[in-house]
């Protein structure tokens, strides 16, 4: 039996330690804040969007990083598996608009209450209040623990690819000493600093000899320069398309909901928007980079200026001001008529076709101009963490160090909204929490959780992969040796 201490009892933390439990393995769980899943309870606004019922194909377009990392974890814990453990546990989902799964209940507590009874279950070591300092190295042995070199520097009989380190256990803040064949490093990112994500897991990684690629908060609002966006601040504006720009380059479109603020704009579209902020606009784009908010995208220019006559005909003998409440929410009307340069008293009868003109490209195209992001206590997430390449993508095992694993958002990944970061998070943790016997255990909720349907190694048809599955196959050991 070996003993797995991971650090981080958030949602990679606690799947990894039921699938380890599963496996027969003794686990520890450490978590420094006074409860389990603590950002977690906070997600979907409080509802938990658990994970997105998209196929394989559509779930790896909305991964914003190198999607062929997750190929191997996706595989081996997908989103259908995700929700039969669920159910099984005890949880009810449900399907919304998007493929966004929920609980029935929209509690988050309700998650959070299903793991804490598989942990009980599997006899899960919990630790609450209780802090790492530190993990403990070992140098010079390779993965099988045998020594790597002896003292005069010469090659061994140690085997593994671990560059002759291997972590043992951990130090905790008390200084107390927890030892671990293996070690799984689950601390989350920066975002909802709140929660008790300060970045810990970096600094291992860094200590262990790890590249961190820079981290950034993603899904967070926006501030937009534009005064009169703090006066429409609380209206929510649904089914409008976005679009944001930087000088000709079109670096994001989306279509749904978004909100304005006091600061600037937020909600579904804005988030899924800043992800692409720094990945494609970079952190000059500043007032370079641009929004448009198209807020009749059911309706071409053509059908659009139809409409505006329409409206214009049966309001023609009312001022401007009093003539717009069919096309806008009360709220935006003022801002839209400042923004049209038609005095606000001017008779519907008297506004040029020019004018009109004007009026429709406004609607089809609300400019804002994004001075930058929030901060990371806004942020659904962080983009960056832990170098991707320093990653067995097989197994979520360290390359610098043998038994050394990580999951969750501490990694160098990240996903647009809709439940798909936290099924980066249950598959990542799943992975690395069956460790070296995962590809033994029996599939079903016994166990690893497997389903059937995850014994499959066929990979989605997404750019890189060739269309036959020997293709694919071949593509991720490529691409596995490749990291």
């Amino acid at each position: 039996m070996s003993r797995v201490v991971i650090v981080g009892g958030g949602a990679a933390g606690m799947m990894a330690a039921v699938a380890a439990a599963g496996c027969g393995d003794k686990v520890c769980l450490i978590e420094k804040n006074e409860k389990l899943g603590k950002k977690l309870f906070l997600t979907g606004k409080g509802r938990c969007n658990v994970t997105n019922a998209a196929d394989r194909e559509t779930f790896f377009r909305n991964i914003c990083a190198d999607g062929r990392f997750l190929y191997s974890a996706f595989s081996h814990f997908d989103n259908g598996a995700v929700m039969d453990f669920l159910e099984q546990a005890g949880c009810r989902l449900k399907t919304e608009r998007g493929g966004r799964v929920f609980p029935v209940s929209d509690h988050s507590s309700d998650v959070i209450a299903a793991f804490r009874r598989e942990l009980e279950k599997r006899r899960v070591e919990i630790l609450l209040n209780t802090e790492v300092k530190e993990l403990l190295v070992e140098e010079n042995v390779g993965e099988d623990g045998a020594p790597s070199v002896d003292a005069a520097g010469k090659k061994t009989g140690g085997k593994g690819p671990a560059a002759n380190k291997r972590v043992v256990g951990v130090r905790l803040a008390n200084g107390k000493v927890l030892p671990a064949d293996r070690c799984i490093v689950c601390t989350g990112g920066l975002s909802y600093p709140s929660t008790g994500s300060t970045g810990d897991g970096y600094r291992f990684a860094a200590e262990t000899g790890h590249k961190i690629s820079e981290c950034v908060p993603a899904l967070v609002p926006m501030n937009i320069k534009e005064e009169w966006c703090g006066a429409l601040t609380g209206l929510t504006l649904k089914n409008v398309s976005l679009k944001m720009c930087r000088e000709e380059a079109e670096l994001y479109k989306g279509f749904g909901e978004m909100l304005f603020t006091h600061f600037g704009v937020s909600g579904p579209l804005v988030l899924s928007a800043s992800s692409y902020y720094y990945q494609k606009a970079g952190k000059k784009g500043g007032n370079e980079t641009k929004l448009f908010i198209d807020l009749k995208p059911a309706l071409d220019t053509e059908q659009l200026d139809k409409r505006l006559l329409r409206d214009f005909e049966e309001n023609q003998n009312k001022q401007f001001k009093n003539a717009l409440g069919g096309l806008f929410p009360a709220k935006l009307i003022p801002v839209m008529i400042g923004l049209s340069g038609i005095r606000p008293d001017k008779k519907v009868n008297e506004i040029t076709k020019e004018e009109r003109k004007r009026l429709g490209e406004l609607i089809k195209r609300l400019p804002l101009t994004v001075s930058g992001l929030r901060g990371f206590e806004e942020a659904v997430i962080t983009r960056g963490g832990i170098d991707l390449k320093d990653v067995n993508p097989s197994t979520m095992e360290s390359k610098k160090a043998a038994g050394l694993y990580f999951a969750g958002e501490v990694l160098d990944l990240d996903a647009m909204t809709g439940g798909f970061n936290l099924q980066i998070a249950w598959s990542t943790g799943h992975l690395a929490g069956s460790g070296p016997s995962r590809r033994k255990e029996p599939s079903g909720h016994e166990g690893t959780g497997v389903s059937k349907a995850d014994e499959s190694e066929t990979e989605p048809t997404i750019p890189l992969c060739s269309k036959d599955s020997k293709g694919r196959m071949q593509n991720r050991r490529r691409y596995n040796d490749e990291f």
